[in-house]
């Protein structure tokens, strides 16, 4: 009797994890309330006309395509697709939630880790598992880090992994195409995006280092009123250019915190000064030895046999 209930706790536990494992499964793709809004980012007049312009084609597609009668004669154009690309820290993603915002929707975050995985033929699924719940839910779609997923695809394929790549490709496309509705997308890295991706995505978006007015713009809305400071605002965003939204509020922080250590009332200018120099300097140092290309440098074929190379040596040792 003993060990027969033992093994039936045993069963039991299994079902309960796997239940369990099954229930976390369903919630990784969860939408949630647009944590910024317009009046939350900064960004040149420019960039906000163009996001805006493509926010209210998804508002009026109601009037257009249903009231108008336009899906009969243009059936495969309700959808939209977003893509915000540009350096980090130039506020992609605050973007992507102030989209969202501004349509008064929901979104769903998607990152590349959430959809990956190590056994072949899973990944595909999770991606369909992301439409389905946007879908369900009637959330806007947001791909962080996009070109993780939409890269180009693989032109020798030589293993099963290639397969994988290229499959997951496919399936992407075939949901895009089939998608209604409104997705975002966002890059750091838009040069590794497939061609095909970037025919089936209406809006590209620029996103640059801030000038110098969004840098003043950027300066006051990070340091709040009440910590003491005699920082120019004007000053330091003439100084230095060359630094993100996301660099300045570092800096702040950084600032702050030296002057509390510091046991200073003051956050002096030159603390600023020097924690955006710092910022600087370690951008140049991850810069040195890059070099930027259009294309491969060498080809897929000899880089495979390089690697081969490399592992028969190691095979040896």
């Amino acid at each position: 009797m003993g060990i027969g209930k033992r093994i039936d706790e045993k069963e039991q536990e299994k079902s309960e994890n796997k239940e369990e494992n099954k229930q976390k499964e369903n919630e990784v793709f969860v939408p949630e309330e647009p944590k910024f809004s317009f009046d939350d980012i900064i960004l040149p007049q420019s960039v906000r006309e163009q996001i805006l312009n493509a926010a209210d084609y998804a508002k009026n597609s109601k009037i257009v395509f249903e009231d108008w009668g336009l899906e009969e004669t243009h059936k495969y154009s309700k959808r939209i697709g977003i893509n915000l690309y540009g350096e980090s820290g130039t506020g992609k993603t605050m973007a992507a939630h102030a989209i969202a915002k501004h349509l008064g929707r929901k979104i769903l975050a998607v990152n590349y880790a959430d959809i990956e995985s190590k056994y072949v033929g899973e990944t595909p699924k999770n991606i369909r598992k992301a439409f389905e719940a946007g879908k369900a839910t009637g959330s806007i779609i947001f791909f962080d880090e996009a070109d993780a997923i939409l890269s180009r695809r693989v032109t020798n394929m030589s293993n099963a992994t290639d397969v994988s790549v290229n499959q997951t490709r496919s399936v992407m496309l075939m949901l895009m195409n089939e998608y209604q509705d409104f997705i975002i997308f966002a890059t750091n890295f838009i040069s590794n995006f497939d061609p095909a991706f970037m025919r089936r995505i209406s809006v590209h978006v620029k996103f640059e280092l801030p000038d110098e007015t969004c840098r003043e713009l950027l300066w006051k809305k990070y340091i709040p009123k009440k910590m003491p400071t005699d920082l120019d605002p004007l000053k330091i965003a003439k100084k230095y250019d060359g630094i993100s939204g996301s660099d300045i509020s570092n800096a702040v922080l950084n600032a702050a915190f030296r002057a509390a250590r510091q046991k200073d009332n003051l956050v002096k200018q030159e603390y600023f000064f020097d924690a955006v120099e710092d910022i600087l300097k370690s951008k140049r140092a991850n810069t040195i030895g890059q070099v930027t290309v259009t294309e491969r440098p060498v080809s897929e074929e000899y880089a495979k046999a390089q690697i081969a190379k490399i592992n028969e040596r190691g095979d040896a040792m």
